[in-house]
């Protein structure tokens, strides 16, 4: 991995268009940028591991009749290296979010951060603008993922996804994580992230997301932050199998329920604290992130993200443990 000096300037995220075979598609025009990013996310695992995982992950998928394996597939067959499967079924981030009016009040906003414990994602970041049949968008992303963590469609909507909290069976986490993979596999429901990624592929309206969110059944539990276009719209979408709870916007999130009815093994930390600092932002798209401060900002920080749907403008940066490693990226994508 080359580091930079103090004098080079941080690279810029690169934005790639590309149409509904998008996934293959970043991975095609960012080759060298894929490996890179496989060769520092996998310098932790033994390649028994990951083939392994590769395995089990593809068995669940193709038992799931998961619509996007034949897409895992052809990835596979490109990077030509195990970590295809695993990495595309991983679920292992803790975030922190917020949703409500922009400080003119005339539009929403959504703010996002993304933690996770795999080195690399802040600093081999893309932004892909996607042709969709519901209208383009944007997701930021990684070369060859097939899900969605966070993404804007200019004149409908932006969204991003939280780890929920873990179900807690047995009482020792150990177990508790084993049962807890033993259900997800025994389900043939969708992912949280491939569901946002049907989303944004389909849906043409706030109202359509929101609806989908709420109740479309899911292998696992997670944390949806939606907002539209209108400054009334957005909300948190609390997410188990098969139930949901909604908070109202203005609302923020981290990785803890707030329907204080569900139990569970809560994410990551200071979880009362970061949705507190993230309520509390003004939600800007001209001063970049300098509100981006601990607990919000962690050794985990990989992207931050900012975006109005109603005006089609974002802006990102990515970050490693050392702090920023790309410059703030700025998009400007007209509503249609």
């Amino acid at each position: 991995m080359m580091l930079k000096t103090p004098d080079e300037p941080l690279p810029q995220i690169a934005v790639l268009d590309v149409s509904g075979d998008w996934p293959v598609e970043t991975l095609r025009l960012a080759r060298e940028e894929t490996h890179a990013l496989l060769d520092e996310a996998a310098a932790a695992y033994p390649a028994i591991a990951l083939k392994l995982g590769d395995a089990i992950s593809r068995r669940w998928l193709a038992r799931a009749h998961n619509p996007y394996l034949g897409e895992m597939d052809r990835i596979s067959g490109i990077i030509d290296r195990p970590g295809a499967y695993y990495f595309n079924a991983s679920y292992e981030w803790t975030c922190s979010t917020c949703a409500g009016p922009g400080p003119d009040g005339n539009t929403a906003r959504l703010m996002r951060v993304l933690d996770w414990q795999t080195p690399g994602l802040g600093r081999h970041v893309i932004a892909a603008r996607v042709t969709s049949a519901a209208g383009p968008w944007v997701t930021f992303t990684w070369p060859g993922y097939t899900g969605v963590l966070q993404a804007m469609a200019p004149g409908r909507f932006a969204a991003a996804i939280n780890q929920a909290p873990m179900e807690r069976p047995v009482g020792l986490f150990a177990l508790d994580w084993m049962a807890n993979r033993a259900k997800i596999w025994r389900s043939a429901e969708p992912t949280p992230e491939h569901l946002l990624r049907r989303v944004f592929e389909t849906a043409k309206t706030y109202r359509e997301a929101k609806e989908t969110l709420v109740r479309t059944p899911l292998c696992v539990g997670a944390i949806y932050t939606l907002s539209g276009v209108a400054p009334d719209e957005a909300c948190v979408i609390e997410r188990t199998e098969t139930q949901a709870h909604v908070v109202e916007g203005p609302a923020s999130a981290a990785n803890a329920w707030q329907n204080r009815h569900w139990g569970g093994l809560v994410r990551g930390e200071n979880n009362e604290s970061r949705r507190d600092m993230m309520a509390a932002q003004d939600r800007r798209l001209d001063n970049g992130f300098g509100w981006l401060q601990p607990p919000v900002r962690n050794d985990l920080t990989r992207l931050a993200m900012v975006a109005d749907a109603a005006q089609g403008r974002a802006i990102a940066q990515g970050y490693e443990a050392e702090g920023p490693v790309t410059q703030v990226l700025s998009l400007d994508m007209q509503p249609a």
